[in-house]
């Protein structure tokens, strides 16, 4: 009988980045803290009648790509940050790893494989998280505040008094900022920082349960001007972020290789990685080779990430995006970017889409499609209605930029095989490194002319 003190080879590693073995029966083991070729020992905390799940307890053959995690708060011991979960694998094969999950999903779920795979984006390992959402609490039995990502498996908030992943201006900041919530009037009714820091500005928004004292204001005053940070007030949901003190510099974010400057608020969805976003905008625009004369719609368009880059090489762009309220800020960003001329913005539910509304919206030559973890299903599955359907062609490229694997692989498979498309590239993006948040990125065409318009 299989115990858990048997040595157990690991075969790979899963989505989640735990280890995956099987026992002499057969039976799946996922183990916490292993990498694949390594000889460990497990300690089972859940057991099913088809697999088991538990924490690597001892290590007799270490594998080549295990390496010294970069920062204290990371592991399995009791308190330890769950922010990140490979920081025991080396970055390259974190990499490698992402991408084998991607095509693993691809295939598996809708039997489709990428033509071509394509390189992975790659960036700063460390010091690249520009936003962060920090949980705060006030310990009264400990007498102090704990400000971080949650520990492990848990609700409660990790010791950390550093965070290599955030910018090391950042990490510095958590122990002084800790002192400060621990001297606030407010101290026990603050549960929140959330981090948005810009190419100029360092944005905290600050959760308050209760109207601040004019004392802690002034705390959050001379905190800022001693760290040269932004203070922003959340008294209750995102709509009510606003700035401490109104004036002073602009929170934005550039996009050099276009001439893009795009101001946020600090609760706007912006990506957490800079440096990848740059990369991941020009490679998006590469390979949906737009041209002078092209039309393209920009679906799930936000700020305008993508909309206002594109209408620098394009005769014009229309984004589409849920939110009214982010709409009403591309709008501004494309004037302030003289671009207004060139881009249209419409407001609609994308996860209610259809075929009519899709012959409603025009023909165009390009689409972009950035969906959020629940992918574009009902996108996906207005084009396989059209398919084949006369007086209206679809576009004769899509790029779809994805935050899940599992959703882009299910749309991935409309697209194939009811719609018409081949998938010609595919690869990941390394936004998010140490976690096991896979980013990626895949190209659809069709083998048709191009567009015809009356």
């Amino acid at each position: 009988m299989a115990t858990g003190f048997d040595w157990l080879e690991v075969e790979s590693l899963d989505l989640e980045a735990q280890g995956v073995a099987h026992r002499a029966d057969g039976k799946v083991v996922f183990i916490e803290g292993a990498l694949p070729g390594e000889r460990v020992q497990v300690q089972v905390s859940r057991k099913k009648n088809q697999w088991e799940q538990g924490q690597m307890t001892a290590l007799s053959r270490e594998s080549s790509q295990r390496v010294r995690p970069g920062c204290p708060h990371f592991g399995l011991h009791a308190g330890a940050c769950g922010g990140c979960k490979m920081q025991h694998l080396h970055p390259a094969a974190q990499v490698a790893v992402k991408q084998r999950v991607l095509e693993d999903n691809l295939w598996h779920l809708a039997k489709v494989r990428a033509e071509c795979l394509l390189r992975p984006i790659e960036g700063p390992a460390w010091g690249y998280r520009d936003r962060a959402r920090l949980s705060v609490r006030f310990v009264i039995k400990k007498g102090t505040v704990l400000i971080g990502f949650h520990e492990r498996k848990s609700r409660y908030v990790a010791d950390m008094r550093v965070c290599p992943v955030l910018p090391a201006r950042i990490s510095a900041m958590l122990m002084p900022l800790r002192e400060l919530i621990g001297g606030m009037d407010q101290r026990d009714r603050l549960p929140q920082i959330e981090l948005a820091a810009g190419d100029s500005v360092t944005a905290l928004v600050l959760r308050h349960l209760e109207p601040l004292t004019p004392a802690d204001s002034q705390r959050l005053r001379d905190f800022a001007a001693a760290h040269d940070v932004q203070w922003w007030l959340q008294p209750k949901g995102p709509e009510t972020v606003h700035l401490l003190d109104v004036g002073g510099p602009v929170l934005d974010y550039s996009l050099p290789e276009f001439g893009i400057t795009m101001p946020f608020k600090p609760t706007d969805f912006t990506q957490v990685n800079p440096h990848i976003n740059r990369v991941l905008v020009g490679r998006a625009l590469r390979l949906l080779d737009v041209q002078p004369q092209h039309h393209v719609i920009d679906w799930f368009c936000g700020l305008g990430n993508f909309t206002l880059p594109l209408a620098t090489r394009t005769r014009s762009v229309l984004g589409i995006e849920g939110s009214e309220t982010l709409l009403a800020r591309a709008r501004d960003n494309a004037k302030a970017n003289g671009l207004a001329g060139k881009t249209r913005f419409q407001a609609r539910n994308l996860f209610e889409i259809g075929a009519d509304d899709l012959r409603a919206t025009g023909a165009a030559d390009r689409w972009l499609i950035d969906p959020p973890r629940e992918g574009a299903f009902a996108l996906a599955k207005a084009v396989a209605d059209l398919h084949g359907s006369a007086g209206w062609t679809l576009p004769q490229r899509i790029v779809y930029v994805s935050c899940n694997p599992a959703t882009l692989a299910r749309d991935a498979g409309l697209l194939v095989h009811q719609g018409g498309y081949r998938c010609t590239q595919a690869g990941v993006v390394n936004m998010f490194p140490h976690t096991a948040h896979t980013e990626s990125i895949a190209v659809f065409e069709r083998d048709t002319a191009p567009v015809q318009r009356t």
